[in-house]
């Protein structure tokens, strides 16, 4: 069946914006092992994205009985602002990743809070660029390096990967087409493990301050971008910092796995705090939040759902409306300024100062 399409130039259309969107899925691509691409286009017609390189965005997936909140950094270039794409790596114990392997097709929708994050090369610029990354961390590198291969393809820019074997490379025959594309696009890449019989010209074993050094000689004058599981991360900041590198220069991406719920417990009050009392107009309770306890606590000990994925203040994902009263809140870039200047605050990060209403 051939499908009729309406040209409209960007201009013409509304761009999707920061606050909480449905998602079509109009593509799943095998990538890697475990590792697929899931391409989505927004649910209505007459608009297009606009994110920064190396942002994230958080899906509702419908995976139990509760949905499970899922953060997943875009893969997908700006530059191409038609339709956006996370790819993921599915995991043993993988929930709500297993369930978008197994059950998402083209055609199905999700719920989508973002895009959201200041890992960017458009948030701290340089003059080149060191990328650093492991596994499924090599997703915003591409993001930012697809979108300066269309804004400024002679852009300086050294890709490290890490990866368990060749194929488990995401994205390595792209990457290496873009080398022949992009003059000043240098490739790197790091396997721990050769099969039997296959080729690899590359380096093997895990990435230190040698290996770096090797393939990016000049990493002391480079803005560094890494992501990756956080003891790969760590071993990278030990070896620039080391190897007397400004870690000012120094940015990293990693999403903490979800907190453990805190059991809401009785304060003795012995300094004279008191519990504040947290309405929740949209359920029509009342609760009471405990002195420094967060407002997604009180929420839990009410029996008011909130959605939450990372629980530190940097998915925005529980991102509620502050009808009345004042919070401190401290999060890690998951809401905007203007967001806030709305009176919208993260449940998970901000604490009452005092009685509150709170619109969930």
């Amino acid at each position: 069946m051939t499908v009729a399409v309406t040209y409209r130039h960007v201009d013409e259309m509304r761009p999707w914006s920061d606050r909480e969107h449905r998602l079509e899925c109009v593509a799943v691509t095998p990538e890697a092992p475990d590792v697929m691409t899931f391409t989505f286009r927004p649910d209505r017609s007459g608009h297009w994205f606009r994110y920064l390189p190396g942002q994230f965005v958080t899906l509702e997936i419908p995976a139990s009985p509760e949905p499970v909140m899922r953060t997943y950094t875009l893969s997908s270039s700006p530059s191409r602002p038609y339709t956006v794409a996370v790819t993921v790596k599915a995991q043993k114990d993988s929930i709500g990743t297993r369930w978008m392997f197994d059950n998402l097709k083209p055609g199905m929708k999700l719920k989508a809070i973002g895009p959201l994050g200041d890992f960017s090369y458009a948030k701290h610029p340089g003059r080149k660029y060191l990328f650093i990354s492991a596994g499924s961390g090599v997703t915003p590198m591409v993001s930012m390096t697809r979108d300066m291969g269309d804004r400024a393809p002679d852009s300086d820019i050294v890709f490290l990967n890490c990866a368990r074997s060749p194929d488990d490379i995401i994205f390595r025959w792209e990457l290496e087409a873009k080398a022949r594309e992009m003059p000043n696009l240098t490739l790197g890449f790091i396997v721990e493990q050769i099969a039997r019989g296959q080729l690899w010209s590359g380096l093997k074993g895990r990435i230190d301050k040698a290996k770096i050094a090797l393939l990016a000689p000049d990493f002391l004058e480079r803005t560094v971008f890494c992501c990756g599981p956080e003891p790969f991360m760590a071993t990278v900041r030990e070896a620039l910092s080391g190897a007397g590198f400004d870690m000012k220069n120094y940015h990293e991406e990693a999403f903490q796995p979800v907190a453990p719920e805190l059991p809401v417990v009785v304060a003795d009050h012995s300094d004279g705090a008191v519990a504040t009392k947290v309405a929740f107009t949209m359920s029509g309770k009342e609760g009471l939040c405990e002195p420094g306890h967060t407002v997604l606590q009180a929420a839990r000990a009410a029996g008011v759902r909130i959605g939450a994925a990372c629980e530190s203040g940097l998915c925005g994902t529980c991102k509620v409306m502050k009808l009345s009263g004042e919070v401190e809140m401290n999060h890690n870039g998951g809401i905007l300024d203007d967001e806030i200047d709305e009176g919208y605050i993260l449940a998970c990060c901000s604490r009452p100062k005092g009685d509150l209403e709170i619109e969930a």
